[in-house]
């Protein structure tokens, strides 16, 4: 098992976005600012889609404009196709992500697209990015089930993933979506993606609806992966899954890495600070336990 873990901190993004609490720009750019001065190395700051998809990131272009960029730290930012990426890159970003699912159901009811056209959707956004120098991450989701057509085929998860790769993305990051999973199933979803792109290439994303996301990650990390996706004060979901949480807390899960001696470079105290401050903003209690234990000392 890894001795060091990179937490890709998603909360400006695929956390915000599912919020209903519309949150002013300036906060946003409070928010990236706080998370900058916690030790985080790779903040994903805000997503280049359309406003009528995502209204909430509307504002993208002004929050990657705004932050103070720190040096040593990555700032992606999430992109759905070229036009996204131009724009993306106009603001100055020099790293991006695309997304996919492995689930045909999920694609097509989301972006009116299969696998296959989601997929060739990204051949201009890498092409253009080599040519730029612009690093890509990409994103699978439904890895672990889907909330339209319910189990996900191994082989598709498989697929996707070696299919982003080949293609160029540097980092695959694989997102159990609906929170459906358990240890067991992570552990066997993660085991053969390995199979056809490299462990080091990978990345995890657990939501917590059932409550599994720590034990998954524990899991996985077992097997050897050293990144872990979360945002802070568990911000964000799936909005199509009833009852969803939200994404695993950062904060907690630094607890749980602390905690068995592997070094995230991260000031926990600092992060829980940051998840207080934003749970506030966004008027609900913090989704950290670590957070909510460390206010009570």
């Amino acid at each position: 098992m890894t001795r060091h873990v990179r937490i890709v901190e998603v909360g400006p993004r695929d956390g915000l976005q599912n919020e209903k609490t519309q949150v002013p720009t300036a906060a946003k750019i409070e928010l990236v600012d706080r998370l900058s001065a916690t030790g985080l190395r790779t903040i994903e700051a805000t997503s280049f889609v359309s406003p009528k998809w995502v209204p909430q990131l509307a504002d993208a272009a002004e929050v990657f404009a705004g932050i103070a960029k720190k040096p040593g730290v990555s700032y992606p930012v999430l992109v759905p196709n070229l036009q996204g990426y131009e724009r993306a890159l106009a603001a100055g970003a020099r790293e991006v992500a695309v997304f996919t699912a492995a689930s045909e159901a999920f694609n097509r009811k989301n972006t009116n697209a299969g696998v296959d056209e989601s997929l060739a959707r990204f051949a201009p956004v890498l092409e253009r990015a080599r040519a730029d120098g612009v690093q890509v991450r990409g994103y699978v989701s439904t890895v672990l089930g889907c909330p339209y057509q319910g189990e996900v085929p191994l082989a598709e998860v498989v697929r996707v993933a070696a299919a982003l790769h080949a293609m160029g993305c540097y980092e695959i990051s694989l997102g159990d979506t609906i929170g459906v999973g358990t240890p067991a199933r992570a552990r066997a979803m993660l085991r053969a993606v390995a199979g056809a792109v490299p462990m080091a290439a990978l990345a995890v994303h657990f939501h917590d609806t059932w409550g599994q996301a720590l034990a998954n990650i524990l899991a996985c990390l077992e097997e050897g992966v050293g990144v872990v996706d979360s945002a802070v004060s568990g911000a964000g979901g799936c909005p199509y899954a009833r009852g969803a949480s939200g994404n695993v807390a950062s904060e907690d899960v630094v607890y749980m890495l602390h905690g068995m001696g592997i070094d995230t470079g991260i000031d926990l105290d600092a992060l829980a600070d940051t998840g207080r401050w934003l749970a506030d903003l966004l008027g609900r209690e913090t989704g950290s336990k670590a957070g909510r234990a460390l206010a009570a000392r």
